[in-house]
């Protein structure tokens, strides 16, 4: 190695000044590229996937924030809801059912209990409700006097058709939940 060294020093000295200059600025220029693509381009890159890392970080955050918001909110929902369940008054669906039809001046055609799955909390009773020649008007007040009862109650189906006789009146057959805690 030391005789490599000592005929490269010896040729350098053999060249003239402008050599010498021509060969220092090849060697500076040489020197300044291994160092630009040994260590800037590799600081550089580093830097642009910490930034990629950063990004993508803040953005499950924010996803993980609204996520949080938004179970808070369901959770505060459904705690709200199994309050009513629990201190709530109960009642038999069906003349409850048949209660506020009567406050909404609605005949009821027939009603007609469901099976419902079962679950380790509540049992849910439900009921179909069939009304046959009912206004527009009295559909929409019959369904708000279910859905504003002091019992919690909840529509799960919903068909409303015309009458073929009578394009002014509505059959409207639905479904209706109630839950009791076991």
């Amino acid at each position: 190695m030391k005789e490599l060294w000592a005929r490269l020093v010896t040729a350098f000295e053999d060249l003239s000044a402008r050599e010498r200059i021509l060969v220092l600025a090849a060697g500076a220029l040489l020197t300044i590229g291994v160092l630009y693509a040994g260590v800037v381009m590799p600081a550089v890159a580093a830097s642009d996937r910490a930034e990629q890392r950063r990004y993508s970080a803040e953005q499950q955050l924010s996803a993980m924030t609204r996520l949080r918001a938004e179970f808070d909110d369901v959770h505060h929902r459904l705690t709200a809801v199994e309050d009513r369940i629990r201190t709530g008054p109960k009642g038999n669906l069906r003349t409850t059912l048949e209660s506020l039809a009567r406050q909404a001046l609605v005949k009821v055609e027939s009603m007609e209990p469901q099976a419902s799955p079962a679950n380790e909390t509540y049992r849910e009773n439900k009921v179909e409700v069939e009304l046959k020649g009912v206004t527009l008007s009295q559909s929409v007040n019959y369904l708000h006097q279910i859905e504003s009862a002091q019992q919690v109650l909840s529509v799960k189906s919903l068909r409303i058709r015309t009458r073929a006789d009578n394009p002014e009146l509505l059959d409207v057959t639905f479904t209706v939940s109630s839950f009791e805690p076991l």
